[in-house]
């Protein structure tokens, strides 16, 4: 009964599609944002850790001068994940299995491997930031403290808090699993209710952020020419740290590990053909605008306070350390420390979520479990081990974003190259396969895409040996 509700609905909403495209772009925008969904979940997972600590250096150590890195880095990432919708969506087909059957089944395996693996990694680094912020919330409105020294009993509050966020992201996990398999209450949609939270989530970020900058900009600490000039590519950095940020931004921007679960969201959701032109919009008002806007905020927040002061940044800023540095640049303690705590906060927990979506649904692909089965669940818990990373964030912390960061932006030219075979190969796209201006005009794009990024991975080499 549950499956002939569901193909109901999506008859419905085939028809309400097709006449919607019929609209003009603003009168479908409303509507497309009610239906859209996977792009917010591509969103939730970017905007992390990552991206966080990404931005913050880029403001802190150059200034506005290289704002245009982590736009350009989405636009990249963007049109590829354009050419992923459009196969997936077309040929209803599991992305890992189209990969390892059109392509090359260990470039295959080692696109889901790494996204395994680097969803675990990168909780070593999202609990320890979550409980971090967590502990700043409490201080800055309750005023308890168990202090700044690394010392057990601060360590065991700190698991104790990251344990806490776990159960919050696993529950919700589990939940979003259950009703990919159709095991859940059917008057209760957790996908729905998940991609609406993701949503509000989103929103509150963006304000959060927001608030910040406004603030600085009240208190004269933003240059806003040198903002706008800072979106305009004029240099490179020469240096290891500048590159190793540049890669940091294109491996955060669109990670490996995003790549491979966002064709399982879209499968997710039922969608289909006729979906094609909602998930683009889905992924420019779920995924571009919000990194753009969250991801720029901080950079320009963070250049207006530190870029150029006599503070010692060292290379390595931390969202805490950046928190207490806002307010001795001159914001007040609620705009520096609590409202941009909640802000980082709202971007762990959402990309933690999602770290575990990506580990069942890699596990599932590559063992062949059904999603939704006990092995899936367990799966999803594969992350758990990272709530142990309290006990070396207090030496590692940041240290650990950055080059996971541009590990990950090494990694993405295995999932880019893969995209850009199975676009063009005929028995796999059949009548979907683009043809005349379009095909050549597509190809191009990702030909672009793929260069830039393997550009930036020998320069950052070339660097790096040098």
């Amino acid at each position: 009964m549950s499956s002939e509700i569901d193909d109901e609905k999506i008859n419905l909403q085939i028809v309400y599609l097709k006449n919607l495209a019929l609209q003009p772009w603003y009168k479908r925008l409303p509507k497309y944002l009610a239906l859209s969904g996977p792009g917010w979940l591509q969103g939730a997972m970017t905007l992390g850790g990552g991206s966080a600590v990404t931005s913050l250096t880029i403001g802190a150590l150059f200034g506005y001068e290289f704002l245009w890195v982590q736009p350009i880095s989405m636009l990249i990432g963007c049109i590829m994940l354009f050419a992923l919708s459009h196969q997936t969506l077309n040929s209803q087909c599991s992305p890992f299995e189209s990969m390892k059957r059109y392509v090359n089944a260990p470039l295959a395996w080692a696109w889901a491997i790494a996204a395994f693996l680097s969803s675990i990694i990168w909780g070593f680094a999202h609990y320890p930031l979550s409980a971090a912020m967590v502990e700043e919330i409490i201080v800055v409105s309750t005023g308890f403290s168990m202090g700044d020294s690394a010392s057990l009993s601060r360590n065991i509050y700190l698991l104790v808090l990251a344990i806490g966020i776990w159960a919050f992201c696993a529950y919700t996990a589990w939940q979003y699993g259950n009703q990919v398999s159709n095991k859940a209450n059917s008057k209760v949609n957790a996908v729905v209710i998940f991609e609406t939270g993701i949503k509000w989530l989103s929103g509150l970020i963006i304000l959060a952020f927001a608030w910040v900058v406004i603030s600085a900009s009240l208190e004269g600490k933003i240059a806003w020419a040198a903002v706008l000039a800072g979106y305009i590519p004029s240099s490179l950095p020469n240096t290891t740290e500048g590159v190793t940020t540049m890669m940091a931004a294109l491996g955060s921007a669109v990670g490996i590990n995003m790549t491979f679960i966002y064709g399982f969201t879209l499968l997710h959701k039922r969608w289909g053909p006729s979906h094609v032109e909602l998930s683009r919009y889905d992924i420019g008002m779920g995924l571009v605008l919000p990194y753009i806007l969250v991801t720029s905020l901080i950079s320009i927040a963070a250049a207006g306070a530190f870029f150029g002061s006599e503070m010692d940044i060292q290379g390595k800023l931390s969202p805490t350390q950046a928190g207490k540095m806002f307010m001795s640049a001159g914001l007040d303690e609620v705009t520096s420390r609590l409202i941009f705590a909640f802000g980082i906060l709202g971007m762990a927990v959402g990309s933690l979520v999602m770290h575990m979506l990506c580990c069942g649904s890699a596990a599932a692909a590559m063992f062949k479990w059904s999603e939704g089965s006990l092995k899936y669940k367990l799966a999803l818990l594969a992350p758990t081990p990272a709530v142990l990373g309290v006990f070396v964030w207090a030496s590692m912390g940041a240290y650990v974003v950055l080059p996971t960061s541009a590990i990950c932006g090494f990694l993405l030219p295995i999932a880019y190259i893969g995209w850009a075979i199975l676009h063009n190969n005929k028995e796999y796209m059949g009548t979907a396969m683009p043809t005349g201006i379009n095909r050549y005009a597509f190809n191009a794009a990702m030909a672009l895409c793929i260069l830039t990024v393997l550009s930036s991975v020998v320069y950052s080499a070339y660097i790096q040996m040098g």
